[in-house]
């Protein structure tokens, strides 16, 4: 007890003295006592911070796209087993078909090496007599040239899957080749209307055909399959703003009575803003399918080419 209180008053002690010696005008005492006193706060009063905040190198990257396909078509159909070929320009089309719309979109999100996408495709296109011949005629049935559309498709593609990155090669000046591997499935939803002049001799109930006024209608109904597909993707970074990308795969290896094909090439070019880029589409988009099922007049099938130029625009963030 003696001990504790002799501590305490040599403590109080020592206070006064540097107190005293301050006052006495003895800074060597003053900046002792200091040096104790500050010695203890920074315990108290300094936590130490967070560590710094450092970017994520392999954040998510997102881009969404809107574009326009100027499609032409070559190839045929068919739909109660009455075979249509098909030839038509984007421009015969535009001129001369009452049932043309289209609507097409692009997503895609990556991190790091890897992505998914998916890709949307509706149009309804009509054909004229001029743009369609009838293969298989039967007596007192023809393609109508008074209907609005000789035959009419209505065609709604979906594709899902994913890109996994394979090698890049980083060249001078920024420039950059990628190499991607492209899997997935690709789902398409067919309606074919065949529409025929039909006299009063033409047995269409043997074709399983319905009436519509003086019409005979060769109406597949919805028809659908899901085609897996792989690929390739190059994508070659010209300047930090331009960027060149080409895409080939093939799917449905007759898995379901389908093969299908498809090849892209698509230059860009971006406008930075702060957080997101903005980017215009020019390129050259062909994808062709051969799907057959049923026989007789049960019989639907879908071999056609569909090309033409693509443009649009994308953002990037």
């Amino acid at each position: 007890m003696i001990g504790k209180l002799a501590a305490a008053a040599f403590a109080f002690g020592g206070g006064l003295v540097c107190a005293c010696a301050a006052m006495a005008g003895d800074p060597a005492a003053a900046n002792t006592g200091a040096a104790a006193e500050v010695a203890t706060v920074p315990a108290m009063t300094s936590p130490p911070g967070p560590p710094a905040a450092t970017s994520d190198p392999e954040a998510w990257r997102f881009q969404a796209a809107t574009y326009g396909w100027l499609m032409s078509v070559s190839g045929s159909t068919t739909s109660h087993g009455q075979t249509v070929d098909t030839n038509a320009s984007f421009i015969d089309l535009m001129q001369k078909s009452d049932s043309l719309i289209g609507f097409m979109a692009y997503l895609e999100a990556d991190k790091g090496p890897v992505g998914v996408y998916a890709d949307f495709v509706f149009t309804k296109m009509g054909f004229t007599t001029s743009q369609a011949a009838y293969r298989n005629p039967i007596a007192g049935l023809k393609l109508s040239a008074t209907a609005n559309a000789a035959l009419t498709m209505q065609m709604f593609i979906m594709e899902v899957g994913g890109v996994y990155e394979l090698a890049r090669w980083n060249g001078s000046s920024g420039n950059a080749t990628t190499l991607e591997a492209v899997g997935g499935f690709r789902y398409w939803n067919v309606n074919l209307v065949g529409t025929f002049d039909a006299l009063i001799t033409a047995d269409t109930t043997r074709f399983n055909l319905s009436r519509s006024g003086g019409f005979a209608l060769a109406d597949s109904g919805t028809t659908q399959w899901v085609d897996p597909l792989v690929g390739l993707r190059l994508r070659h970074q010209l300047a930090p703003n331009q960027m060149i990308t080409v895409r080939g795969d093939i799917g449905g290896f007759n898995l379901a009575n389908s093969l299908s094909w498809q090849a892209i090439a698509v230059y860009s070019y971006d406008w930075q803003f702060t957080g997101y880029q903005i980017a215009a589409l020019l390129g050259f988009r062909a994808l062709g399918v051969n799907y057959n099922t049923g026989s007789g007049a049960t019989a639907f099938g879908l071999n056609e080419v569909f090309y033409g130029p693509v443009i649009g625009a994308t953002v990037r963030f």
